[in-house]
């Protein structure tokens, strides 16, 4: 496939080099889940200038050492010798030679140097702080263990803290984008196919690329392509996750579990979990892992106790609602039977993720400062779906999403507007919509 997008990335990534390389060494950060394209865009911005890439395996620090050598001398035409046994002395070795040519150094998989050696990180700070200043590198990091990239970089207590120039966090494609990329390889998509698109990928560039090199691109065969034996989505979930979790992930999956499965407050998720108290389970899947979001009611008050949380990821969402839910089909190969089940939920699924499609869709108009659902403490009989308010002072729009426009009612949706406007928007004038498949 192709590259896609990352037009401000690579504008940034590009700038810190020219600075690296014309005035003195740079540090920057890449993070962001698995399979979101870090690699792919540092490579492209890099392409054409003399580049180190460095790829932390989990090995012994002697070992990677013996396999970087032949990678520097080849890349940079230099001789390294081959004595070399640390990175401290590794990375010394190129900060020296930086003095007096530029080039780039990308170290992938960072945080790993916290399972082969965590003294590499005070010992690089050192290095770095002495010879930053004198020297050309472009220094790029990037890691796909997000709680560990977050605590290297922006934990006070670590080496590092305060040293990277920049951090890139890279998010997955933009509705737009994903439309650009249905349209390249599969110009007759239906709303319904890039709904499900969406929904499966959620934007991340290695899902996307997938589908599309298997040509996987309408409902029924991005179904049966994903849910089949030897499937690379079967264990996705739980490779992407383990690694964050560690040995204790099996709290945090019973919650993300339950969350998939349509509970969403706190005392219904412990109640689902035995009466498990899990209060620091949820804040750490919000503040370190970067894998729940605590939603409100529109313009409610941070300390509200009307809260709900949801899975911040598309495709894993997803997973736990399917893959990891019906283990046991998959383990008899019953995978037809899954594909049946997947389908037939479909358009109730999907209807929930529509809804969050049109969320993502007023965002990036950039029309809007605040958006939202809006719900009652008590009952649901009065929930919106979406309330966004305009830039401008006293407007917003209020939305009803449907997957079938006949569906809609109008009347209630009035009802509703009238009883948000009494409750929280009483100066507002409130446009009322009706969103659907047709409306992508």
């Amino acid at each position: 496939m192709k590259f896609y997008n990352r037009t401000q990335e690579l504008a940034e990534l590009q700038r810190i080099r020219n600075l690296s390389f014309t005035d003195h060494s740079r540090m920057v950060v890449v993070t962001g889940r698995r399979r979101i394209g870090k690699t792919s865009l540092i490579l492209k911005s890099v392409e054409t200038t003399p580049t180190v890439y460095l790829f932390v395996g989990r090995k012994k620090e002697a070992t990677l050492c013996s396999e970087f050598i032949p990678i520097i001398s080849q890349s940079l035409q230099a001789f390294v010798p081959e004595e070399i046994q640390t990175f401290r002395s590794l990375f010394q070795y190129l900060m020296e030679l930086a003095t007096t040519r530029a080039f780039n150094l990308v170290i992938d998989e960072f945080q790993e140097f916290f399972n082969i050696n965590e003294s590499v990180y005070s010992d690089m700070q050192n290095i770095w702080d002495q010879y930053r200043n004198k020297s050309h590198i472009n220094l790029i990091l990037s890691g796909s263990v997000y709680s560990l990239m977050q605590k290297i970089f922006q934990n006070a207590k670590e080496p590092l803290f305060g040293r990277a120039d920049n951090i890139i966090k890279l998010s997955a494609f933009n509705l737009s984008t994903l439309k650009e990329i249905m349209h390249d390889y599969r110009p007759d998509y239906s709303n319904d196919d890039l709904l499900a698109f969406y929904t499966y990928t959620g934007g991340v560039p290695k899902y996307v690329e997938l589908f599309c090199d298997n040509n996987a691109l309408s409902v029924d065969k991005m179904i049966k392509w994903m849910v089949r034996e030897n499937s690379p989505f079967t264990d996705e979930g739980k490779n992407l996750l383990i690694e964050e979790f560690g040995k204790n992930y099996a709290t945090y999956f019973s919650i993300l579990s339950a969350v998939s499965g349509g509970i969403h407050t706190q005392p219904e998720i412990e109640a689902a979990l035995g009466d498990t108290s899990i209060g620091g389970q949820i804040k750490r899947l919000i503040e370190d892992y970067n894998i729940l979001i605590r939603q409100r009611p529109l313009l409610a008050k941070e300390g509200t106790q009307t809260v709900r949380y949801e899975i911040a990821d598309n495709f894993i969402r997803f997973w736990f609602n399917y893959f990891d839910r019906n283990r046991s089909m998959i383990e008899i190969k019953n995978f037809a039977g899954l594909q049946a089940l997947i389908k037939a939920d479909y358009p109730t699924y999907s209807g929930k993720m529509l809804e969050r499609y049109f969320k993502q869709q007023l965002a990036e108009s950039f029309l809007y400062r605040d958006i939202g659902s809006w719900w009652e403490a008590k009952g649901n009989q009065n929930e919106l779906d979406i309330v966004a308010l305009k830039l401008e002072k006293k407007q917003a729009v209020a939305v009803e999403v449907k997957r079938q426009k006949k569906n809609f009612k109008p009347l209630l949706l009035a009802a509703k507007v009238e009883h948000l406007q009494h409750k929280i928007l009483a100066d507002y004038t409130i446009e009322t919509l009706c969103l659907s498949l047709e409306d992508m």
